[in-house]
């Protein structure tokens, strides 16, 4: 197929774009800035882009992956969050509808998932979230603009036949995160592939699996395997280094040796099971892998750069 994939100057932009050619799909990069596999600069919340797009380049399905996200919180108003995160997706399901598109891919995200209440990480265990999780209250206008844009995907599915596969991705950006101050850098990317992390490019593989396999609408949590079970949310509150050496008894001793520890609370776990029930995916790098890696010395298997900038952060700063 042809496919016009938003965000592709961004970080899962620059890996699912081969990832889609390699696939036998042609991809018509569209960005807001210049990137390998952007052929297109132009916002989605310009709807004669999106028009202009699709008549030059007979586009026959959309991943959508193009967004503001979080951080952009800090260098843009609300409304620049309606306008993009919000607009853009209805004018990409207009046109897709309109061209009688099958097929169409939405990044979301497991922020959305989020209230303040899981991120004060209140009560005695920690929260277990999937697609049934419920009521969602984000809680930043990010999360809220991201589960309108749902919502717009699920609306369209039904009215116009779209088979629409919604993505709740867990975290993979590559630099370091801006609110959890006890572990850092490397050590909490490792810790996070427990329960709320996957790598950049088992985050592209998904999509491109559920551009193939999709079927009517659904929402499917995309995150690595988590090796817990529900029966483990209490202990994982107060005691999670106890209980992740139950299931890895080396773990201590290789994150010690690294000068690493391991996490004392988890708050919250991602449970991605329905995606490789229905999709057929199942994230290939999990925690067992950064062990894997610690103990042979090889290199770790996910991306840290603390120094990444995000094509939406260069917009801002001209």
């Amino acid at each position: 197929m042809r496919v016009l994939l938003t965000g592709s100057s961004g970080w899962l932009g620059r890996f699912l774009a081969p990832r889609l050619q390699r696939a036998g799909h042609d991809v018509v990069g569209l960005d807001v800035v210049p990137g390998a596999a952007t052929d297109v600069i132009g916002s989605v919340a310009d709807r004669s882009v999106i028009d202009r797009v699709f008549g030059d380049h007979g586009i026959e399905a959309v991943i959508h992956g193009g967004a503001l996200h979080k951080p952009d919180i800090a260098r843009f108003a609300p409304q620049a969050f309606v306008d993009v995160n919000v607009s853009g997706t209805l004018n990409l399901l207009q046109a897709a509808a309109a061209a009688g598109h099958e097929r169409f891919v939405f990044t979301s995200t497991t922020s959305l998932m989020i209230s303040q209440a899981i991120r004060d990480e209140e009560g005695h265990a920690a929260v277990w979230l999937d697609e049934a999780s419920a009521p969602l209250e984000p809680r930043n206008i990010y999360g809220v603009t991201k589960l309108a844009a749902e919502a717009l995907c699920r609306l369209y599915s039904r009215e116009h036949g779209l088979n629409c596969a919604v993505l709740r991705t867990s975290r993979f950006f590559p630099e370091d995160d801006d609110t959890i101050r006890d572990i850092h850098g490397e050590n909490l990317k490792a810790t996070e592939l427990l329960y709320r992390r996957l790598t950049v490019e088992d985050a592209a593989d998904a999509h491109v699996v559920a551009l193939q396999n999709i079927r009517g609408f659904e929402v499917f949590v995309i995150s690595a395997p988590t090796p817990f079970a529900r029966g483990d949310v209490a202990a994982l509150k107060t005691d999670a280094a106890g209980v992740i050496a139950g299931y890895f008894p080396d773990a201590p001793a290789l994150f010690a040796k690294r000068g690493w520890r391991l996490p004392q609370s988890i708050g919250r776990i991602y449970d991605a099971s329905k995606a490789e029930r229905l999709l057929g995916f199942r994230a290939v790098t999990d925690f067992a892998a950064v062990l894997g890696a610690l103990r042979s010395g090889e290199p770790l298997p996910f991306a840290h750069d603390p120094d990444y900038v995000s094509p939406s952060t260069r917009l801002a700063n001209g």
